[in-house]
């Protein structure tokens, strides 16, 4: 039978395909539809994300689940309708409710996630529409999306999104949006919503599928092996008669939902590929009294399902279902099968929760073995070798019944644990936990619980799979239960919990298990019983948000809350990033081939066995580059940095080549097949710690301008001082981009000795700059163009330029297009991150908390090369002088260390200058035992002060809002009723805590010089070009606004609606040069004033036609008539600026004060000191995705400092 499936109503027929291709690749590469992206790989991101549905001819039903197409095998979909975000609706036949309220609420910012968040969240509306009995409510509205990564908005304009949709919201708690204005009913809000009807907007399957499942349904319908290497058996004797057919030789991949590749990125090519999940015997579920059957082939979340059916175990059922949904997301467990996690725990040691659930009810297994059935426990099923390496296959799991013994004394209880970085979504476990126990409690005159039966299992601690802690078990059974028996039993679980060699964190984990046990009998030596076994999952905390927004009308339709441009374009996924652009007939791909030494000799480089692998045309070195050309990769004013590694690599990570192959699948392939051969004899040591650079004294020059001078006199401070800490030290670590769209670039060779190149990149004209010195080739030869980035935090600023000058460098010598999609994994080791850093100082104070004296000595690791790294000092001496320190001295080096370098990174320097502060003034606060709030408020700048800290910039008097804004959000937050309530619980929860911060901050801005273009067309149409690159943050809707209003000055009719006829166009560096760094969070407001100019001009220019129309035709002058009768004078309507920011208003101070309470969850309010906005919505959503992230990157850095100390 042929592979047959529909996506979005087409249908599609595929002759013959690898069984390795994913549907990701088979809908990017051989479909118009580009709304799936790859961003992870790993099914983690939720950018792939489609819907999977299936005809069930025999009960007439369709089933949909959402699920992961960079997992998904392109065979299994078979039969099968795949709908995308632009089959739920597009520009064509109209946005679906779904992507108009994404739009409507900004939860759309680069867009490259939104796709994907979009098609989650209708997966989860149309099985609240199916399941009748399950309502679409706000918790579910919440886990909708838990499975989707965004790195822009912080989530809280996606989650108001989905809530907009639950039968329970409350419409008023939904945050800022363009549906309703502050302060309309209920009943206006409602219906200014775009309306969903589940008739109207749910996708139907195809007829022509339907027609021909009915008619193969007695069929057997597999795929023909010979074309596909795919092959379904129907039963378990067919699965025996295929696996005894195969060759010794050949290998063999059970396939249900491919979902382990995600995790095992198996690289090995299989004969052949079978297709388990239409086996009866494994993807049933029976129930009876004694328990619960489960096929190996069920996925989990059918197998949640079955187990939250009420039943004689339901409470210990609900309880192993509860846990599971923690398990991965939500399309893994669509897809994943519970046999296959099974396995995966047994032969490759994968950190099951499953397996240490299914071990603490004494769960068996089923498996074929030969043509004999086995039945074995689960404990037993562990202990074998790996089933993989045999014949034997998985075909069910048996979990009994447990009911407690009859009387009114004896108890049965079950708990589960699990601990992770995050507590939903894709997150693995450091520890996961399950216990079971029969107690029964002594007659009324003997206090006390005793152990008369308890299965205690443990996993995913870095031993080779779960485990029953059995020594344990048999110590504490039949013994009175009391503090003394605790510990020792906790004494005999340490020596059980023991972590592998490797394992991250190890005593955090066993001290976990520690914890999970004292949390599961600690409560029956107290109370004699626990209050929380009878208890089934406990919902998400609902998020709430509110928002406060001053809207001004003055400068029309500056300062309206319009919504995003192309918001609802990224929504559908028919927004083309670059790798989205359609590839040509001959167009090669590239992966780059990196160092695996931190400073070696390169002796040669190959593939495995020396063959050159499927598709590879070239390995491009640093000898292919252009005899005129240069070894350049990246430059900023601070220095170059090379493309390829020469005879010797300097770092692990640093590019040694570029491998260049007709698909991205077969370039990613070879890189990893390469060879390379290093030689380490006569070097030196390579420098990997900043302690290495300052003993070598290896460091990168810092410019006097990159390096503020010391504040007042240090030695007088310290002498001042009351007390003080001496060589306090902290450290700080990098940081991750985590762009959703990797590295890309597409690279198209062109006539007369030119290239033109696409590349998501934040600095084009650097990149154009760079291309054009590489190749030795004048800059008029090279064009950039940029239409928008997925993502970037800094990291496609000069990270983006080695990626679009290799594929240049392809194209150029190759003479056919290269396109570069860098995989995620080589994107991570390439990236450089953050700046780690290390930080000496001392520092005097007065009994009362007031500030005498800082003294700085710190250590900043910039990697390789120079980068953005030199400017370190000034970024962050900036925030790190928001307090009256009395004086300020420090010695900063930036040090040069054989790793790779580091680069700009979202607020790159202020971010920790600020925490540096933070830290120096709680460490204060505790050493005089104060409330820290108290010294933070005594130290807050006087303007006398602010102009000693900041001089030129701090502006006028009346400029410095700082301290209104710490009053006045005491108010607006009640921070000190906060303040007693975090007390109030302290003192009476003893396990759990809660803090409350109220934290300042002074921002230095700088604005750039800016090129602008606006051109009039000749229907009145206008078209805006900037340096500023569209990352997200709304620069071309700002744009879009500032054009609008400047060229309303002309005061004729219809020049007040221009919004809707202005388009900005893509940046292009031979169409605008001077475009420099979209970076600093300065280009929107540099770019609008850089049009604006142009709006003056053409005004200027428009004023004496305008003036002679008006005495010929009073008040009857339109925009079009004025634009045609301009045209037929000939006059200029493009006008073309560059913004130069005068040297008086270049720099100035803004504040901000924020209050966080943390517990379980939490609570932030932020307040900022702004001029008016362009648009304050757009502004509000770009704000919380920044907080979220500096508030992820610390939260990592406080639990790691936890773990250590526990």
């Amino acid at each position: 039978m042929d592979l047959e499936f529909a996506v979005n109503g087409e249908r599609f027929k595929i002759d013959s395909v690898d069984p390795s291709t994913t549907l990701l690749e088979f809908l990017r590469l051989n479909t118009p539809f580009k709304s799936v992206k790859l961003g992870c790989g790993e099914g983690g991101c939720g950018a792939c994300l489609v819907v999977l549905s299936r005809y069930d001819p025999e009960l007439d039903q369709v089933k949909e689940c959402s699920i992961n197409s960079c997992l998904t095998l392109l065979c299994s979909v078979n039969g099968c309708s795949i709908t995308t975000s632009e089959g739920l609706g597009n520009t064509k036949k109209g946005f679906h409710p779904i992507h108009k309220r994404f739009a409507g609420f900004h939860a759309s910012q680069c867009g490259f996630c939104t796709p994907g968040m979009c098609i989650s969240l209708y997966s989860a509306l149309a099985n609240a529409d199916n399941n009748r009995s399950k309502e679409f409510t706000v918790s579910e509205a919440e886990k909708s999306v838990s499975g989707n990564l965004c790195r822009c908005t912080g989530y809280r304009p996606i989650v108001d999104a989905c809530k907009s949709f639950a039968t329970d919201v409350d419409i008023e708690d939904l945050g800022f949006n363009s549906f309703w204005k502050k302060g309309e009913s209920k009943e206006v809000m409602l219906k200014n919503l775009p309306p969903y009807n589940p008739k109207d907007h749910l996708v139907t399957f195809p007829e022509f599928l339907k027609k021909k499942k009915k008619e193969i349904k007695n069929l057997d319908n597999g795929l023909d092996h010979s074309r596909y290497r795919w092959t379904t058996p129907f039963s378990v004797t067919e699965l025996h008669n295929i696996m005894d057919a195969a060759n010794s030789g050949d290998s063999l991949k059970f396939v249900v939902g491919n979902t382990g590749t995600g995790y095992y990125k198996d690289e090995e090519r299989f004969d052949r590929y079978i297709d388990i999940s239409h086996i009866p015997e494994m993807s049933m579920i029976k129930k009876d009294e004694k328990g619960i059957e489960i096929g190996a082939a069920v996925t989990i979340s059918n197998a949640i399902d079955a187990l939250e059916v009420e039943s004689k175990s339901s409470y210990i059922f609900k309880k192993m279902a509860a846990h599971m949904e923690r398990i991965g997301n939500r399309s893994i467990r669509n897809s994943g099968s519970i046999g296959g996690n099974l396995v995966m725990a047994q032969s490759r040691k994968f950190p099951s929760d499953i397996t240490t659930l299914l071990l603490a009810v004494d769960a068996s297994v089923y498996m074929l073995n030969g043509r004999k059935t086995e039945k074995v426990t689960l404990q037993e099923f562990l202990e074998l070798s790996p089933i993989l390496d045999s014949k034997r296959v998985l075909l069910k799991v048996e979990i009994p019944s447990w009911t407690a013994p009859s009387g009114d004394d004896t108890e049965l209880l079950f708990e589960s644990y699990r601990a992770a970085p995050c507590s939903i979504g894709n997150a693995l476990p450091y520890l996961n936990a399950a216990f079971l126990a029969i107690v029964s409690r002594q007659e009324p005159s003997r206090k006390g619980v005793t152990v008369d039966k308890c299965l205690l299992a443990f996993g995913s601690y870095g031993g080779d799979h779960s485990i029953r802690a059995i020594e344990v078990e048999n110590f504490l059974t039949g013994k009175l239960l009391s503090y003394s028996v605790l510990y020792e039993a906790v004494g005999l679980l340490r020596g059980i919990i023991v972590p592998g060699k490797d394992t991250s964190h190890s005593e955090y984990r066993k001290s976990l298990a520690v914890g999970f046990l004292f949390d599961f009998f600690g409560p029956l030596i107290e109370n004699g019983h626990r209050n929380s076994h009878v208890d089934t999952a406990k919902s998400l905390p609902v998020l709430s948000s509110s928002q406060q927004v001053l809207e001004s009308n003055e400068f029309q339709p500056v300062g309206e809350a319009i919504i995003k441009v192309g918001a609802a374009l990224q929504a559908s996924g028919e927004a083309v990033f670059v790798d989205d652009i359609p590839t040509l007939p001959d167009c090669l791909h590239g992966a780059f081939i990196y160092s695996t030494e931190p400073l070696a000799k390169i002796k040669s480089i190959s593939f495995r066995e020396n063959v050159t692998p499927t598709g590879v045309f070239a390995v491009l070195t640093f000898k292919d580059i252009p005899q005129q050309g240069q070894n350049i990769g990246s430059k900023t004013l601070l220095g170059p940095g090379p493309l390829f590694a020469d005879e010797l690599t300097r770092c692990a990570g640093q590019r040694i080549a570029l491998v260049v192959a007709d698909t991205q699948k077969h370039a990613d392939r070879a890189a990893k097949l390469a060879v390379v051969q290093y030689d380490t004899t006569n070097l030196e040591q390579p420098i990997l710690t900043v302690e290495d650079a300052v003993k070598r004294s290896s460091f990168f020059e810092v410019h006097p301008m990159f390096y503020p001078e010391p504040v007042g006199d240090v030695v007088k401070g310290m002498e001042e001082a009351g007390r003080k800490i001496i060589s306090a030290e902290l450290r700080l670590g990098s940081q991750y981009f985590f762009y959703m769209e990797p590295q890309t670039a597409l690279a198209l060779p062109d006539e007369d000795n030119c290239v033109k190149v696409f590349s998501s990149s934040q600095a084009p004209e650097y990149v154009h700059s760079v291309i054009a010195t590489c190749l030795g080739i004048q800059e008029h030869n090279v064009r950039v163009i940029t239409r928008r980035v997925g993502g970037g935090f800094g990291g496609k600023a000069v990270k983006s330029m080695p990626v679009a000058t290799a594929c240049a460098l392809g194209a150029y010598k190759l003479q056919r297009p290269v396109k570069m999609y860098l995989n995620r994994k080589t994107d991570m080791i390439m990236a450089g991150g953050r700046h780690p850093m290390k930080i000496t100082y001392n520092v005097g104070f007065r009994s009362d908390g007031k500030l005498t004296a800082l003294e700085l000595t710190m250590l900043i690791d910039a990697g390789l090369e120079p980068d953005v790294s030199p400017i370190m000092p000034r970024n962050i001496m900036g925030p790190l002088r928001k307090y009256d320190w009395g004086a300020l001295s420090f010695d900063v080096k930036v040090c040069k260390t054989n790793c790779p370098s580091r680069t700009a990174m979202r607020a790159p320097g202020e971010v920790q200058g600020s925490y540096i502060a933070e830290s120096i003034i709680e460490n204060v606060a505790s050493s005089l035992q104060m409330d820290v709030d108290v010294v933070r408020k005594i130290n807050l700048h006087t303007y006398d002060s602010l102009r000693k800290f900041y001089k030129h910039i701090s502006g006028d008097p009346d400029e410095y809002t700082l301290p209104l804004l710490w009053e006045k959000l005491e108010i607006s937050s009640k921070f000190k009723e906060r303040v007693e309530m975090v007390k109030e619980f302290n003192l009476s929860n003893v396990w759990r805590k809660r803090g409350i911060s109220r934290v300042p901050i002074v921002h230095q801005v700088m604005q750039r010089p800016t090129p602008g273009k606006v051109s009039i067309l000749s229907d009145g149409s206008v078209v805006v070009e900037v340096g500023g690159i569209e990352i997200g943050q709304g620069l071309w809707t700002k744009v879009q606004q500032m054009v609008a209003y400047g060229l309303s000055m002309v005061k004729c009719k219809g020049s007040e609606k221009l919004l809707e006829r202005i388009r900005v166009v893509q940046s292009d560096t031979l169409g605008m040069i001077q475009g420099g760094f979209t970076a600093g969070s300065t280009t929107s407001e540099s770019s609008c004033e850089a049009v604006r100019l142009c709006c003056v001009i053409l005004v200027e220019r428009l004023k004496s036609t305008m003036d002679q129309m008006m005495m010929e035709k009073p008040s009857s002058v339109t925009w079009n008539m004025l634009i045609q009768q301009a045209y037929a004078q000939y006059i200029n309507l493009s006008a073309s600026t560059l913004y130069m920011p005068e040297y008086s208003t270049m720099e100035y101070l803004n504040y901000g004060v924020g209050v966080s309470e943390a517990s379980h969850y939490g609570k932030s309010f932020i307040l900022k000191n702004l001029n008016q906005s362009n648009n304050n919505v757009i502004l509000l959503a770009g704000g919380s995705g920044p907080f979220d992230r500096k508030n992820r990157d610390f939260k990592i850095r406080y639990h790691l400092r936890l773990r250590k100390k526990s």
